[in-house]
C-alpha cells in the first residue's frame, strides 16, 4: 500500500537509501575481517575507521572515544556494568531515574543484586528531573549518574548539560543513554561534561543491530565481553563492517541535515499538537510542551484512557502506525505506564497515552490526511471503560 503512513519512529526507522547504497559493497565484495593483515582485511579496517570518525564528528568526539557495539541496549549494559565493576569491591552508588528506558533499569535492578546501592530519582508532571533533587541523592559513595537524554515515551529532553556539571563537580562520571536524541538535538561532548553516551543506529534511519559507546578519554571501565580484543578489548567480536559502514553514513547525515530537519519536524509536530488538542477537545499533552524532541507527540484521551488500543487498531486498519507507548514493552501493553506513573499519572491515565514520532521521510500531506482520519476514528470510540480501575 503505497498510502501507509508511518508514525513510530521512535519504535525504529526506515533505512535511510543513502545509508543502505553505503552498506552493500560489504555485503559481498569487501568481505574481509578487519583484523585480517592482508588486503582483504585493510579494505574492512578503513571502512571501520571511517564509520568511527563519522560518529564521532557527530557529537565532538575524538574517534579513540568510540566503542562500536551491537545495540544501544548494549552499550547501556557496557556503560553501567563496565564502570561499576571497573572500579573493584568498594562500596558503590549509582543515581539514575525512575522513567529510563528498561535498558537502563533492568541493569541497575541487576547491579543491585550484585550489592550495589542505586537511587531512583522521581521527576516532574513533565517528566523533568529537577537538578536539585539529583544535588541532594549525592553521596561520597556515589561513582555514576545515568539520566537519559530524552525520553522514549513522552519525548522530554533532559536538562542534561546541568545535571553533569553537578555530577562532576561531585567527582562522579556522568552516562546518559541518547538514542532518542543522538542527531536529532546538538550533543557536544566538548562543551557537555559528558563521560559516557550510548547510540543505536536504527533510531537514526540507521541498521539494526548496530550501536555504539562514547567513552571520554581516561574513564576506565571493564568488557563484558572477552575474546579476540576487538574495540580497544572492550567489545570482542569481529566487526559486522556493513553494519557499521551504515551507522558511520547515518550519523554523517544526520550532522549535515539535523539543524533543518528539526525545525522542519518541530512545525509537524506543533501542527499535530494543536490541531489535535482543537478537533479532540478531551486529548491532552502529555510530557514537556516545549523541551521535546523535534518529531515527538505523546497523547492521553481524558476519558477514554481504555480505548487507546483501539484507535491504535483502528488507525492500523486505515494504514497508519503510531504506538501506545514503547515498542520494547509492547508485550505489556495492558499495564500502565511506569513512566506515565513516574509522572504522577493515576492507573486509569497511566494505561491511555498515544505516541506520534515523525521521522526523516514523513511528509506534511501525510500529516494532514492523518488529521483528517483521527477524528473520525475517535467518533466511534466508546467513553469512559476503563473505570472499574481504581486510581492511586
Amino acid at each position: 500500500m503505497s498510502d501507509r503512513i508511518y508514525f513510530d519512529n521512535s519504535a525504529t526507522t526506515p533505512l535511510d537509501p543513502r545509508v543502505t547504497k553505503a552498506m552493500e559493497p560489504y555485503f559481498a565484495g569487501i568481505f574481509g575481517n578487519p583484523s585480517s593483515l592482508h588486503w582483504a582485511g585493510r579494505e574492512a579496517r578503513a571502512a571501520i575507521d571511517q564509520a568511527r570518525q563519522q560518529v564521532a564528528d557527530l557529537f565532538n568526539a575524538h574517534p579513540k572515544e568510540i566503542i562500536f557495539t551491537a545495540s544501544g541496549t548494549e552499550s547501556d549494559n557496557l556503560a553501567l556494568i563496565g564502570v561499576i565493576e571497573g572500579l573493584g569491591q568498594r562500596e558503590n552508588h549509582l543515581i539514575t531515574s525512575a522513567i529510563e528506558h528498561p535498558a537502563i533499569l533492568e541493569t541497575t535492578r541487576y547491579l543491585e543484586r550484585q550489592g550495589v546501592e542505586v537511587t531512583y530519582l522521581d521527576v516532574d508532571g513533565d517528566g523533568l528531573v529537577d537538578p536539585n533533587d539529583l544535588q541532594k541523592a549525592l553521596r561520597p559513595t556515589t561513582r555514576l549518574v545515568s539520566i537519559m537524554a530524552a525520553n522514549n515515551v513522552v519525548g522530554t529532553l533532559q536538562p542534561i548539560t546541568e545535571l553533569a556539571r553537578i555530577t562532576h563537580e561531585h567527582g562522579a562520571l556522568f552516562h546518559t543513554d541518547a538514542v532518542q536524541a543522538v542527531g536529532k538535538i546538538p550533543l557536544n561532548v566538548k562543551t557537555q561534561p559528558i563521560d559516557l553516551l550510548s547510540l543505536s543506529a536504527h533510531k537514526l534511519h540507521g541498521p539494526k543491530g548496530v550501536g555504539a559507546l562514547y567513552v571520554r578519554s581516561g574513564v576506565s571501565i571493564k568488557p563484558l565481553v572477552h575474546g579476540g580484543g576487538q574495540e580497544r578489548g572492550l567489545r570482542s567480536a569481529t566487526e559486522n563492517v556493513a553494519g557499521l559502514v551504515g551507522l558511520g553514513q547515518t550519523a554523517e547525515i544526520a550532522r549535515a541535515e539535523m539543524s533543518d530537519e528539526a525545525s522542519r519536524l518541530v512545525q509537524l509536530r506543533d501542527q499535530l499538537i494543536e490541531t489535535i488538542t482543537t478537533i479532540l477537545p478531551n486529548t491532552y499533552l502529555i510530557g514537556h510542551r516545549y523541551r521535546r524532541l523535534p518529531g515527538h507527540v505523546c497523547l492521553g484521551l481524558a476519558g477514554q484512557e481504555g480505548e487507546a488500543i483501539k484507535l491504535l487498531l483502528a488507525l492500523d486498519e486505515a494504514g497508519i502506525a503510531i504506538s501506545t507507548g514503547s515498542a520494547c514493552s509492547a508485550h505489556q501493553g495492558s499495564e500502565p505506564s511506569y513512566i506515565l506513573r513516574a509522572m504522577g499519572f493515576d492507573l486509569i491515565r497511566a494505561r491511555g497515552s498515544l505516541r506520534i514520532t515523525l521521522g526523516r521521510f514523513n511528509t506534511a500531506a501525510e500529516v494532514d490526511r492523518f488529521l483528517i482520519v483521527l477524528p473520525q476514528i475517535a467518533a466511534d470510540l466508546r467513553p469512559i471503560t476503563s473505570r472499574h480501575f481504581v486510581a492511586a
